[in-house]
Protein backbone atom coordinates (compact mmCIF):
# COMPACT_ATOMS: atom_id res chain seq x y z
CA UNK A 1 0.00 0.00 0.00
CA UNK A 2 0.72 3.40 -0.82
CA UNK A 3 -0.38 6.64 1.38
CA UNK A 4 0.20 10.07 0.51
CA UNK A 5 2.31 12.92 2.52
CA UNK A 6 1.01 16.46 2.65
CA UNK A 7 2.57 19.09 3.99
CA UNK A 8 1.46 22.85 4.96
CA UNK A 9 3.92 25.63 5.35
CA UNK A 10 3.79 29.29 5.88
CA UNK A 11 4.39 32.25 8.14
CA UNK A 12 3.50 32.48 11.51
CA UNK A 13 -0.69 32.91 11.02
CA UNK A 14 -1.57 32.38 7.81
CA UNK A 15 -3.78 29.53 8.58
CA UNK A 16 -1.78 26.68 8.32
CA UNK A 17 -3.83 24.96 11.91
CA UNK A 18 -7.18 26.13 10.52
CA UNK A 19 -6.80 24.25 7.14
CA UNK A 20 -5.33 20.95 8.49
CA UNK A 21 -7.85 20.39 10.63
CA UNK A 22 -10.77 20.85 7.68
CA UNK A 23 -8.74 19.10 5.23
CA UNK A 24 -8.06 16.21 7.46
CA UNK A 25 -12.19 16.23 8.43
CA UNK A 26 -13.03 16.39 4.82
CA UNK A 27 -10.57 13.40 3.69
CA UNK A 28 -12.00 11.42 6.93
CA UNK A 29 -15.98 11.94 5.07
CA UNK A 30 -14.66 10.14 2.32
CA UNK A 31 -13.09 6.86 3.95
CA UNK A 32 -9.42 7.49 4.17
CA UNK A 33 -7.02 7.04 6.98
CA UNK A 34 -5.72 10.13 7.92
CA UNK A 35 -2.89 11.05 10.18
CA UNK A 36 -2.43 14.99 11.63
CA UNK A 37 0.71 15.69 12.82
CA UNK A 38 2.85 19.24 13.84
CA UNK A 39 6.80 20.44 13.29
CA UNK A 40 8.31 20.15 15.68
CA UNK A 41 6.63 17.51 18.07
CA UNK A 42 4.48 14.56 16.45
CA UNK A 43 6.42 12.13 18.62
CA UNK A 44 7.09 12.13 22.65
CA UNK A 45 10.42 12.91 22.10
CA UNK A 46 9.78 15.67 19.50
CA UNK A 47 7.19 17.32 21.92
CA UNK A 48 9.75 17.86 24.58
CA UNK A 49 11.86 19.05 21.80
CA UNK A 50 9.11 21.84 21.05
CA UNK A 51 9.23 22.59 24.52
CA UNK A 52 12.73 23.47 24.86
CA UNK A 53 12.75 25.38 21.05
CA UNK A 54 9.82 27.41 21.72
CA UNK A 55 8.86 27.54 25.12
CA UNK A 56 11.30 26.98 27.49
CA UNK A 57 12.27 29.87 30.05
CA UNK A 58 15.96 28.47 29.49
CA UNK A 59 16.12 29.26 25.64
CA UNK A 60 17.08 32.48 25.69
CA UNK A 61 21.11 31.55 24.70
CA UNK A 62 20.32 29.32 21.68
CA UNK A 63 22.12 29.85 19.10
CA UNK A 64 20.70 29.25 15.51
CA UNK A 65 23.22 26.33 14.86
CA UNK A 66 21.61 24.48 17.91
CA UNK A 67 17.47 25.72 16.94
CA UNK A 68 18.41 23.77 13.68
CA UNK A 69 20.59 20.47 15.24
CA UNK A 70 17.29 20.64 17.27
CA UNK A 71 14.25 20.63 14.86
CA UNK A 72 15.97 18.39 12.37
CA UNK A 73 16.89 15.63 15.73
CA UNK A 74 12.86 16.07 16.23
CA UNK A 75 12.40 15.61 12.56
CA UNK A 76 14.40 12.45 12.62
CA UNK A 77 12.42 10.98 15.28
CA UNK A 78 8.53 11.48 13.21
CA UNK A 79 10.47 10.54 10.00
CA UNK A 80 10.96 7.19 11.61
CA UNK A 81 8.69 6.52 14.05
CA UNK A 82 5.56 7.64 12.46
CA UNK A 83 5.66 9.10 8.95
CA UNK A 84 7.09 5.57 7.41
CA UNK A 85 5.12 3.51 9.33
CA UNK A 86 1.75 5.89 8.15
CA UNK A 87 2.62 5.99 4.72
CA UNK A 88 3.40 2.33 4.47
CA UNK A 89 0.39 1.73 5.96
CA UNK A 90 -1.52 3.59 2.83
CA UNK A 91 -2.80 6.30 5.40
CA UNK A 92 -2.47 10.26 4.44
CA UNK A 93 -0.29 11.98 6.45
CA UNK A 94 -0.80 15.62 6.72
CA UNK A 95 1.85 17.36 8.64
CA UNK A 96 2.05 21.03 9.63
CA UNK A 97 5.86 22.05 8.83
CA UNK A 98 8.10 20.37 7.39
CA UNK A 99 11.94 20.76 6.20
CA UNK A 100 10.97 23.74 4.25
CA UNK A 101 10.40 25.47 7.77
CA UNK A 102 14.03 24.30 8.28
CA UNK A 103 15.21 26.00 5.13
CA UNK A 104 12.97 29.03 5.34
CA UNK A 105 13.06 30.03 9.33
CA UNK A 106 16.89 28.05 10.20
CA UNK A 107 18.18 29.27 6.58
CA UNK A 108 16.71 32.49 4.85
CA UNK A 109 15.56 33.74 8.40
CA UNK A 110 18.65 33.01 10.82
CA UNK A 111 20.95 32.84 7.80
CA UNK A 112 22.86 30.22 8.02
CA UNK A 113 24.73 28.32 5.36
CA UNK A 114 21.92 26.62 3.22
CA UNK A 115 24.24 23.75 2.05
CA UNK A 116 24.39 22.84 5.45
CA UNK A 117 21.03 23.07 6.05
CA UNK A 118 19.91 21.23 3.36
CA UNK A 119 23.00 18.21 4.50
CA UNK A 120 21.62 17.67 7.73
CA UNK A 121 17.98 18.00 6.50
CA UNK A 122 18.60 15.34 4.23
CA UNK A 123 20.34 13.24 7.00
CA UNK A 124 17.06 13.88 9.18
CA UNK A 125 14.77 12.80 6.05
CA UNK A 126 16.33 10.71 3.89
CA UNK A 127 14.38 9.85 1.18
CA UNK A 128 10.61 11.16 2.96
CA UNK A 129 10.06 13.83 0.70
CA UNK A 130 6.18 15.46 0.56
CA UNK A 131 3.82 14.23 -2.36
CA UNK A 132 2.18 17.72 -2.30
CA UNK A 133 3.07 20.98 -0.27
CA UNK A 134 0.76 23.96 0.86
CA UNK A 135 2.23 27.16 1.01
CA UNK A 136 -0.27 29.42 2.85
CA UNK A 137 0.86 32.68 1.74
CA UNK A 138 0.07 36.34 3.34
CA UNK A 139 1.60 39.06 4.16
CA UNK A 140 3.97 39.91 6.40
CA UNK A 141 1.31 42.53 7.54
CA UNK A 142 -1.65 40.00 7.65
CA UNK A 143 0.59 38.29 9.66
CA UNK A 144 1.82 40.25 12.23
CA UNK A 145 -1.88 41.24 12.34
CA UNK A 146 -3.26 37.78 12.80
CA UNK A 147 -0.59 36.68 15.86
CA UNK A 148 -1.29 39.95 17.79
CA UNK A 149 -5.12 39.27 17.23
CA UNK A 150 -4.15 35.70 18.50
CA UNK A 151 -2.45 36.22 21.02
CA UNK A 152 -4.44 38.81 22.47
CA UNK A 153 -7.77 36.45 22.51
CA UNK A 154 -6.30 33.36 23.12
CA UNK A 155 -3.19 33.71 25.16
CA UNK A 156 -0.68 30.99 24.65
CA UNK A 157 2.65 29.79 25.62
CA UNK A 158 5.64 32.18 25.11
CA UNK A 159 7.07 31.30 21.54
CA UNK A 160 10.41 31.85 21.10
CA UNK A 161 10.60 32.38 17.67
CA UNK A 162 7.72 34.49 17.47
CA UNK A 163 10.09 36.90 19.30
CA UNK A 164 12.43 37.28 16.35
CA UNK A 165 12.37 41.09 14.77
CA UNK A 166 9.88 42.11 11.38
CA UNK A 167 13.07 41.73 9.35
CA UNK A 168 13.50 37.98 10.52
CA UNK A 169 9.86 37.17 9.34
CA UNK A 170 10.67 38.92 6.03
CA UNK A 171 13.73 36.96 4.79
CA UNK A 172 11.66 33.95 5.70
CA UNK A 173 8.95 34.69 4.05
CA UNK A 174 11.21 35.60 1.00
CA UNK A 175 13.01 32.01 1.49
CA UNK A 176 9.52 30.33 1.21
CA UNK A 177 8.90 31.91 -2.14
CA UNK A 178 12.19 30.46 -3.20
CA UNK A 179 10.98 27.45 -2.30
CA UNK A 180 8.25 27.71 -4.54
CA UNK A 181 9.95 28.95 -7.29
CA UNK A 182 12.73 26.16 -7.28
CA UNK A 183 10.00 22.96 -6.70
CA UNK A 184 6.76 24.28 -8.57
CA UNK A 185 5.77 20.57 -9.02
CA UNK A 186 5.62 19.75 -5.37
CA UNK A 187 5.31 23.57 -3.67
CA UNK A 188 1.85 25.33 -4.89
CA UNK A 189 1.31 28.33 -3.43
CA UNK A 190 -1.94 29.53 -1.99
CA UNK A 191 -3.49 32.86 -1.54
CA UNK A 192 -4.41 32.71 2.26
CA UNK A 193 -5.18 36.20 2.57
CA UNK A 194 -8.86 35.27 1.34
CA UNK A 195 -11.90 33.62 3.20
CA UNK A 196 -11.09 30.35 5.50
CA UNK A 197 -13.98 28.71 2.86
CA UNK A 198 -12.23 30.08 -0.35
CA UNK A 199 -8.71 28.65 0.89
CA UNK A 200 -10.44 25.20 1.77
CA UNK A 201 -12.22 25.19 -1.54
CA UNK A 202 -8.61 25.98 -3.41
CA UNK A 203 -7.15 23.50 -1.33
CA UNK A 204 -9.32 21.02 -2.35
CA UNK A 205 -9.02 21.35 -5.55
CA UNK A 206 -5.13 20.81 -5.59
CA UNK A 207 -5.75 17.66 -3.54
CA UNK A 208 -8.61 15.58 -4.97
CA UNK A 209 -6.33 14.46 -8.24
CA UNK A 210 -3.91 12.94 -5.66
CA UNK A 211 -6.22 10.62 -4.00
CA UNK A 212 -5.64 8.38 -6.07
CA UNK A 213 -2.47 7.69 -5.56
CA UNK A 214 -2.80 6.73 -1.67
CA UNK A 215 -4.20 3.07 -2.50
Amino acid sequence: MKGLFITFEGNEGSGKSTQIGRLAARLLSTGREVRTLREPGGTPIGEEIRHTLKHSPNNQAMTPEAELLLMNASRAQLVREVIRPGLQAGEIVLCDRFYDSTTAYQGYGRQLDLKMVAAIIDSAVGKTRPDLTLLLAVSETTSEHRRAKRQATQPILRDRIEEADRAFFVRVARGYEAIAAAEPNRVRRIDATRAVPEVEAEIWKTVAPLLGRAV
